[in-house]
């Protein structure tokens, strides 16, 4: 069984528990994906399935991919990652997987992008305190300092500062799936997942924890 699936997030919702109480909850579209790759142990030395998720105009790939995408029937894909497979003798290129791997209750992990936020200080970045709003106070949003007057005369490696925030990869683990829709391809999983509306999202199932 293939142990992944790429999908797009399509915002989020709230539903009502068994018990009345209200819950949010995203809704993803996962798959359809194609199964673009078969790698095995023998060629490759892992087990695994490279799959593609939404399609492309054949005009917009360059020639490598296209003759990459003929192998599994032709359609071209934005997106491309592998996942783990126990038995990929199962499977077949140009084969499309589906949510049926998934189960209402089951614990799964939601990996994206989060959203990205552009240049930010260090309050919004960070956390850090706010400065006394008092008369004549310049400190309100600035970090302070940031090093020392003579010895050792430099900033360190590591020092919390204002930057880029946001846009990089991040993983929500243990995530209950509430309800499956597999006419529509939807997921609706309990809590937030990264990334704005319409971003592609990792799919995997969660592994079991050890007592």
């Amino acid at each position: 069984m293939c142990k992944g699936i790429l999908g797009k997030k399509l915002g989020m919702t709230s539903l009502f528990a068994s018990n009345g109480q209200s819950m949010p909850v995203t809704v993803i579209q996962a798959g359809p994906c194609t199964v673009t790759q078969i790698k095995t142990k023998a060629n490759d030395g892992y087990d695994a399935l490279q799959i593609g998720f939404g399609e492309k105009k054949k005009a917009r790939v360059n020639k490598p991919l296209r003759g990459h995408f003929d192998k599994s029937g032709g359609t071209c894909h934005y997106t491309l990652r592998e996942f783990p497979v126990d038995n990929p003798e199962e499977y077949e290129l140009g084969q499309t997987i589906t949510l049926d791997m998934f189960t209402v209750g089951e614990k799964i992990n939601v990996a994206g992008k989060n959203k990205g936020r552009g240049f930010a200080g260090v309050v919004k970045r960070h956390g850090f305190a706010l400065g006394n709003k008092t008369h004549g106070s310049h400190c309100y949003r600035i970090p302070g300092s940031i090093g020392q007057s003579a010895w050792p005369s430099k900033v360190f490696k590591g020092k919390r500062m204002p930057g880029r925030y946001g846009h990089v990869r991040q993983t929500m683990q243990n995530l209950e799936v509430v309800d499956i829709r597999p006419e529509q391809n939807l997921l609706l999983v309990k809590g937030a997942v990264p990334g704005p509306v319409n971003a592609t999202v990792e799919i995997k199932i969660a592994r079991a924890k050890k007592k």
